[in-house]
């Protein structure tokens, strides 16, 4: 799901836009590498690598070509809070062209840095608050939003049809990000016709995880769905759900191929090959930023 890029005359000046009316000798003469830092809240593992293959193949589709071109350094959070903080001060004091930023609390932390720097977002959750509106986002902030609130509902909805006797469901979810709380109140809301009781449990780290689903499991008939945020992406809560028998659905592909049971959400591999375009669009398109030289 997307919305609408920055205005465009500030990013024609961002990537060189007057080079477009240059002669072809002379742009290749003055083009300069550009620079983009890209912020991760997950692990360096096998998903982390696919986005970033994704996001060059987007660019290179563009014309541009890591080494040549365009530079891309990258900081891979692991969802510690701590890390994503320091990361996003080192970006920004940095003064890369453009900073992409993955997950709520990235975000957060790279939009308390700076209100300046372009940021591009990947897989974030409801990012009204972030921009101005879906629309017209304004300010220094747009990209791609993986779930709307109202996903709370439809995932209570799934996990009815594929586990009809639960008359319970966990939603676990991360406290601080405010995306959760949509989802929370869209499945109490949808919990009333499916005849479900709906049961909050806030997790910060594994311990908090073990525990809570631990202690759900107790009473029978009971059931999850995993909101989607970088301290539940392990596998941790998979094994639990199994553990315990515990029907779940989760909200990214890699939970299912992981050994989850269902999983309803977006292409996020998808997602970051598009972001390519949010950052230099198509240049057969007029009006576009310049093809580099």
């Amino acid at each position: 799901m997307q919305i609408d890029q920055l205005k465009r005359r500030e990013f024609i000046t961002l990537l060189g836009g007057a080079a477009a009316a240059w002669p072809l000798v002379a742009q290749a003469q003055q083009v300069r590498m550009r620079r983009i830092v890209v912020l991760m809240g997950i692990a360096n593992d096998a998903e982390a690598q696919a986005r970033a293959v994704a996001l060059h193949q987007g660019l290179q589709v563009l014309g541009w070509t890591m080494g040549r071109n365009i530079q891309i350094d990258y900081r891979f959070a692991d969802g510690n809070a701590e890390w994503i903080r320091v990361y996003a001060k080192e970006a920004v004091e940095s003064d890369p062209d453009l900073i992409i930023a993955q997950t709520n609390p990235v975000l957060l932390a790279a939009r308390e840095a700076t209100r300046i720097q372009p940021i591009v977002f990947v897989q974030v959750s409801d990012p009204v608050g972030f921009v101005e509106n879906l629309a017209r986002p304004g300010g220094n902030i747009t990209g791609f939003t993986n779930f709307e609130s109202e996903m709370g509902g439809k995932w209570l909805q799934t996990l009815k049809e594929i586990a009809p006797p639960v008359a319970r469901a966990a939603v676990l979810l991360h406290p601080e990000t405010s995306a959760h709380a949509g989802f929370l109140q869209a499945a109490e809301t949808a919990s009333v016709a499916l005849d479900i009781r709906v049961t909050p449990l806030g997790v910060h780290n594994a311990e908090e995880i073990e525990r809570g689903i631990t202690e759900f499991s107790l009473v029978p008939k009971g059931g999850m769905i995993v909101a989607p945020h970088p301290v539940t992406r392990g596998n941790l809560i998979i094994d639990l759900a199994a553990r315990h028998q515990l029907p779940a659905v989760y909200p990214f592909g890699f939970h299912a191929r992981d050994g989850g049971l269902v999983s309803y959400g977006v292409d996020q591999v998808d997602q970051w090959r598009r972001a390519a375009t949010y950052e230099f669009s198509n240049p057969q398109v007029e009006g576009s930023y310049p093809v580099p030289a």
